[in-house]
């Protein structure tokens, strides 16, 4: 089975006071045309379809106008669920009569997760759909007073639909959450992405999600795998945030293959308008060729600038903030975001990248999970101190 995991929408995004609405568009077109181009049995949302839980009207014709071109003109059955940023009585309304045109939303969390199957050649494929509940709203739900953290929730959750999952079928679940390899605190992958919790434990570990073939994963705004290549973000399709500067944003296709063995393969999204930072001196910024792109600018002079932002939009237009610094400070906020950089990537990647760099070739699929396997090991034994 052919499976498009997407997640992290967020339509009706407003960045700086703009609205992203029309660069999303330009995105999802894409996404649809990779429907039609890759014909995958099923797309899947894993939550956060719009930004906020009252969307501005344009982001609900826009969702409405995608879902009825993949649904009904692509004849693709879509399984979604709602997120952190979601309403799920809105999501959720109506389900019964959509789902009988192949388009499953699941908005509330449920004491008790049917699964959605679908079939191929080889058999059935069972998708579980997990909408993003919060520790109060899965200890009411499972009648289960325990229940005090993320993990915890997701631990009952998951443990419920693992007691029944059928052996003779292939085994999918769609969950929203903050997802680390042990459980441990990691800083967030954007500074877009509001936080699950406030004050008190929002991740949840990994090991839940191994009795599943595949876990599609929404959330954290950075495509990349958990633990076990098997277990994905598939990131946000636009960067929201200059914090998603370096982000490849895309989406994933997924073959299950009849014995459960997972490929995963990364598709890129071109977007609109890039969103990055520039930083230069005026004399230097105003030779720069005229570019639509979403800047942050910094602007380098020790003297006070006149009317920064006119002068910078006669060169970005769609320039969205702008700061000056003096030379010594914008070179030590360098150093730090370099730092900074490095101290937040993957730690698999930067494994990756040194093994290349010494070894003078790529890193195995075996070699890299047995990194992964003993990072998470060590990250369980130190308490996430690292």
């Amino acid at each position: 089975m052919k499976v498009l995991h997407t997640a992290d929408w967020h339509l009706g995004k407003l960045v700086q006071g703009v609205y992203m609405t029309e660069d999303q568009r330009y995105v999802l077109e894409q996404l649809i045309q990779a429907v039609r181009e890759e014909k995958p049995d099923a797309v899947v949302i894993a939550g956060d379809l719009y930004d906020r839980a009252i969307p501005p009207t344009e982001a609900v014709e826009l969702l409405n106008e995608l879902l009825e071109r993949l649904v009904i003109e692509l004849d693709t059955p879509v399984l979604a669920i709602s997120g952190n940023h979601d309403s799920p009585d809105r999501i959720g309304f109506g389900t019964r009569m959509m789902q009988r045109q192949g388009l499953y939303l699941a908005g509330q969390l449920k004491k008790e997760i049917e699964p959605v199957v679908l079939r191929d050649e080889a058999g059935e494929v069972h998708f579980y759909l997990v909408p993003y509940a919060d520790p109060a709203q899965a200890r009411y739900v499972l009648e289960d007073e325990s229940i005090r953290t993320h993990d915890e929730g997701m631990k009952a959750i998951v443990g419920k639909i693992v007691e029944k999952l059928d052996p003779g079928a292939r085994h999918v679940l769609v969950g929203h959450a903050f997802v680390t390899p042990g459980g441990e605190p990691q800083d967030n992958t954007s500074e877009s992405e509001r936080p699950l919790s406030i004050g008190g434990a929002e991740h949840v570990r990994a090991e839940y999600f191994h009795p599943f073939h595949y876990t599609a994963l929404g959330h954290l705004h950075q495509a990349h795998y958990v633990s076990r290549e098997n277990i994905r973000y598939a990131g946000s399709p636009l960067k929201y945030s200059i914090s998603e500067e370096n982000h490849n944003k895309g989406y994933y296709i997924v073959h299950i293959a009849a014995e459960g063995a997972v490929v995963v393969e990364k598709r890129e999204l071109a977007p609109r308008r890039d969103m990055r930072r520039v930083t230069a001196a005026l004399d230097e910024l105003e030779t720069h060729p005229r570019c639509d792109d979403y800047v942050f600018v910094t602007l380098i002079s020790d003297h006070p600038v006149l009317f920064p932002m006119e002068k910078v939009r006669a060169v970005y237009p769609n320039a969205l903030h702008v700061e000056r610094r003096a030379k010594a400070e914008a070179a030590a906020m360098q150093q730090e975001r370099t730092a900074a950089g490095r101290r937040k990537a993957n730690p698999v990647e930067l494994f990756e990248a040194f093994y290349e760099q010494v070894k003078g070739a790529k890193l195995d699929s075996g070699k890299k999970q047995l990194f992964a396997d003993a990072y998470a090991r060590v990250l369980r034994e130190e308490g996430g101190a690292l």
